[in-house]
């Protein structure tokens, strides 16, 4: 199974605004008709439950939406870019561009991993009063990109953990329909295998975790993988050979134990139902005997002892009482602090600059002075200060929201170099 994918993803940049005039003869007094840019469009992660794993990610690394449109003049807007949408299988976690958290859980939940930029105005938008033929526009703003890193964990009640050959497939295959591959020899099970127990007014979904060893915290044998699949687990069924080949059977125990604390996550927390294994290889009296044992070694530490054969049968009835009647309410943990619910698409997104006036003005050594902050920046990037017009509207905007009053606290004087973003520019207000 491929749990994991890193992908490069890109937001489609916004269209320009169009400058534009409406000139017919008929029509004496015309104006300003550019049309706005169209937004470009999302890279978005749609929960897909017929996807079972992120291996088809691995073949295309990059992503990318479509841009927006440009404006046309006689007012005709842009088209917006097409959202790029990206199926993932559900129980897929990832961390979006602008650093949320995003859990998919549920078929059809989308969010949003990269966003496209904004459209800019075309002229028609600055006509005022005393501005009737503007003859500037806004371009589009660019897209959020970078590479991100998604991961799958398994959605399950139950993990089934244990040592390699301990008889987890031969388990879940008797106490579900699931089909693991089943052998005699470590390592049967290369990737998680998933099947559910059906209960009268309710159901668990088991987990076959591949074996553990010695250090798979660390990434020993299949690797510490493995072992993120079992937090979304609410329980552990943790198998113990009876009889094992080589090693203790508490030996063993303890071993998967250590990497499940080593793992962290609170893996060692979970509730657990210790089962003994291949209960047919020892005599009835002294599988009576190893059940007293492990019940008054590990006491209410765990949820009970039960020992089992998935070759007979014997003991997998009590098994699957047990499984569900001690399997916690509710079966699914609440998505992390600041994971994405199910979000949908809005038409209409406000920007807003962060922080107290949202900018503030540093003096630069070469005695030039830069203005810093997302919403300065990001209005001096849709314009270009090269055309007089928008320059001018621009130091009436700096005017009204204060910028202008900060950098003569600073030292500002006329003429002065002034920094924005990517712009340098000589202000004379």
């Amino acid at each position: 199974m491929d749990d994991s994918a890193k992908i490069w993803v890109e937001g489609g940049a916004g269209g320009a605004g169009c400058i534009s005039f409406r000139r017919e003869a008929h029509v004496p007094r015309g104006g300003p008709d550019g049309g706005d840019g169209g937004h470009g469009g999302d890279v978005v992660l749609v929960c897909d439950p017929s996807r079972r794993d992120l291996g088809a990610l691995r073949g295309s690394k990059h992503f990318r939406a479509q841009r927006g449109r440009n404006g046309e003049g006689s007012n005709r807007h842009g088209a917006r870019g097409e959202n790029l949408e990206i199926p993932v299988p559900p129980g897929t976690q990832a961390e979006a561009v602008d650093g949320s958290r995003i859990d998919l859980t549920v078929p059809g939940q989308r969010a949003v991993v990269a966003r496209g930029g904004r459209g800019g105005h075309g002229n028609r938008r600055f006509t005022t009063s005393t501005r009737q033929a503007p003859r500037f526009a806004e371009r589009g703003t660019g897209a959020e990109s970078d590479w991100i890193e998604l991961r799958l964990k398994l959605l399950a009640d139950v993990g089934l953990v244990g040592l390699p050959n301990a008889g987890k497939s031969s388990l879940l295959a008797r106490l579900t329909r699931a089909t693991p591959k089943v052998g005699d020899y470590p390592f049967t099970t290369l990737s998680p295998v998933l099947g559910t127990i059906e209960g009268e007014d309710r159901q668990a979904v088991l987990a076959d975790i591949p074996g553990l060893i010695e250090g798979a915290a660390a990434g020993a044998g299949l690797g510490h993988e493995f072992l993120a699949h079992v937090e979304r687990c609410s329980m552990l069924v943790h198998l113990v050979e009876l009889a094992p080949a080589a090693g203790d059977p508490v030996a063993n125990y303890e071993t998967v134990r250590a990497e499940l604390t080593a793992h962290g996550a609170g893996l060692e927390r979970l509730p657990e139902l210790v089962v003994l294994s291949k209960r047919d290889l020892m005599p009835p009296a002294e599988v009576a005997t190893a059940l007293a044992e492990w019940e008054g070694r590990l006491g209410a530490a765990v949820l009970g002892v039960v020992a089992v054969s998935a070759a007979t049968g014997e003991g997998m009835e009590e098994l699957r009482r047990r499984i569900l009647a001690d399997l916690p309410e509710p079966a699914r943990e609440p998505l992390p602090a600041g994971a994405v619910e199910a979000e949908f698409e809005a038409e209409h997104r406000v920007y807003r600059p962060a922080g107290e006036g949202g900018y503030w003005v540093e003096r630069e050594d070469d005695g030039g002075f830069r203005v810093l902050g997302r919403g300065v920046e990001l209005l001096f990037e849709r314009h270009d200060t090269g055309n007089e017009e928008a320059l001018a509207y621009l130091e009436q905007r700096l005017t009204e929201i204060g910028v202008i009053a900060a950098l003569t606290r600073a030292g500002f004087e006329p003429g002065d170099d002034v920094r924005i973003g990517d712009q340098e520019f000589e202000l004379h207000v």
